[in-house]
C-alpha cells in the first residue's frame, strides 16, 4: 500500500481495523491524506485477506487500475462510497 501511495498509482487503501500492533498501518491515513487518496478501515484482516483473493491476513491494500481495465467504472464507485464515508 505504502509503494503503490508513493508511486501516485493508488485509487484507495483498504485496511483492517484488527493489525497488532495497529501502529504498523496508522501512517497509511496520513500519507493517504497528503497523496488525497481515499482509505477505509475493514473489520478484519482475515476478511480482507479473502476479498484479496489469498488465504493469510492481510493487514493493508491498495487498489489499483490498469489501463484498459473492465474493471474501472466498479473500482471508481467504490471509490466515490468510500469518499462519501470521510465526510
Amino acid at each position: 500500500a505504502t509503494k503503490t501511495l508513493n508511486r501516485g498509482i493508488a485509487e484507495f487503501i483498504a485496511m483492517a481495523a484488527d493489525a497488532e500492533p495497529l501502529e504498523i498501518i496508522l501512517h497509511l491515513p496520513l500519507l493517504c491524506e497528503d497523496k488525497n487518496v481515499p482509505y477505509v478501515f475493514v473489520r478484519s484482516k482475515q476478511a480482507l485477506g479473502r476479498a484479496c483473493g489469498v488465504s493469510r491476513p492481510v493487514i493493508a491494500c491498495s487498489v489499483t487500475i490498469k489501463e484498459g481495465s473492465q474493471l474501472k467504472p466498479q473500482i471508481q464507485s467504490v471509490q466515490q462510497a468510500i469518499e462519501r464515508l470521510l465526510v
